[in-house]
């Protein structure tokens, strides 16, 4: 499972420059004036996990093949891009391919950066964005059809989901906090409506605001009354170090205060949102890690591998990643009788370290 987030925001709030701090290299174009991104970057970047890393060093083997997150740099929308103002609509159907969502809202002061409002207004800005992925999604509601005659049982619940949907964005509020019962959210599902979306808000500061330590993006987040999460970032620092070595950058991030960048945690808070845990398969030719949503049954995760193995599924031996440690490895593990066997129904949990059995 490839875990894929959608950077947006409004023009000049650091979009571009997080998205090239992600990937380590200049792909987007980072530019002081709107619309300078007219397609959507897209790169796969890497989930830090240092418990790859630990289970390396014990296997020794010949490649190391971490989770991935597919981010996607999505130009500025502006107030009335719903209806074609900027760029449009064509940046909002970019959003509905997304997993999740990253807003970036801008809180440093930068005389040289010109704001689409004229000043730097967080509450603004956000409360533009989110207006205009609610008349979206209004859109997209509208456009849906009342059934007539006979109507089936699933017919029936798909709109008065589209009903109390309609009514509740045109109070302001989003799909994803209308309080809907679990078949009716099924039910308009394939609408993949944008307000239905999680959302991780990500604060832009300047490297004064973050050196300060005044600034308290949970503080923030709640005097803004915002019920997603939030995290806080230099982007201008997170990019300066990213093109630094490997092992100067934990050194730099260290020196103001960091005990890791700030896009490892919006990658961390994004899996955590969403709900994400990984797994592990060890031997000679890999180390790699495994994508899967948390409470999914072993023979589900191992179609995580591949899919024929669904259908084949046997068993699953799994050894718990503090036990694989002490073992050293799986054959010592089982020696131990550190490894147990566990069918289909088995919910995989984070960190488990696992083969599965299949017929062939």
């Amino acid at each position: 499972m490839k875990l894929s987030v959608g950077i947006v925001g409004l023009p000049n709030v650091g979009k571009s420059t997080l998205f090239n701090a992600l990937l380590k290299r200049q792909v987007a174009d980072v530019a002081s004036y709107p619309f300078s991104t007219i397609e959507p970057n897209i790169g796969m970047v890497e989930v830090p996990d240092e418990r790859l890393g630990v289970l390396a060093k014990l296997v020794e083997p010949k490649k190391i093949v971490p989770a991935v997150v597919r981010f996607v740099d999505i130009a500025g929308l502006v107030k009335g891009a719903s209806q074609g103002e900027g760029l449009g609509n064509q940046f909002l159907s970019h959003i509905r391919e997304v997993n999740a969502i990253a807003h970036v809202v801008r809180f440093f002061e930068d005389p040289n950066v010109s704001h689409v409002s004229g000043r730097v207004d967080a509450a603004l800005d956000i409360a533009i964005i989110k207006t205009e992925l609610i008349l979206a999604d209004l859109q997209t509601l509208d456009k849906q059809v009342q059934p007539k005659g006979k109507v089936s049982h699933q017919d029936e619940v798909r709109w008065r989901s589209t009903e109390k949907l309609k009514e509740s964005l045109n109070n302001g509020h989003t799909a994803r906090y209308t309080l809907l019962e679990p078949e009716e959210r099924i039910a308009i599902e394939d609408l993949h409506l944008l307000t239905n979306k999680p959302t991780i808000y990500v604060f832009n500061i300047s490297t004064n605001q973050l050196t300060s330590g005044a600034f308290d993006a949970e503080s923030i987040r709640t005097d803004l009354r915002l019920k997603s999460r939030a995290v806080s970032l230099c982007g201008q620092l997170e990019a300066e170090v990213a093109e630094k070595p490997k092992e100067e950058q934990k050194e730099l991030f260290s020196h103001h205060g960091l005990r890791e960048s700030g896009l490892e945690t919006l990658i961390h808070v994004a899996y955590e949102t969403l709900g994400l845990v990984s797994f592990f398969t060890v031997g000679p030719d890999e180390v790699r890690a495994w994508t899967i949503q948390r409470g999914t049954i072993a023979k589900e995760a191992a179609g995580a591998i591949h899919t024929d193995f669904v259908k084949g599924f046997i068993k699953a031996e799994v050894c718990d990643y503090e036990a694989f440690l002490k073992a050293g490895s799986w054959k010592k593990a089982k020696e131990l009788g550190l490894l147990r066997f566990e069918g289909k129904e088995y919910q995989v949990r984070d960190g488990d370290i696992i083969e599965f059995c299949v017929h062939t």
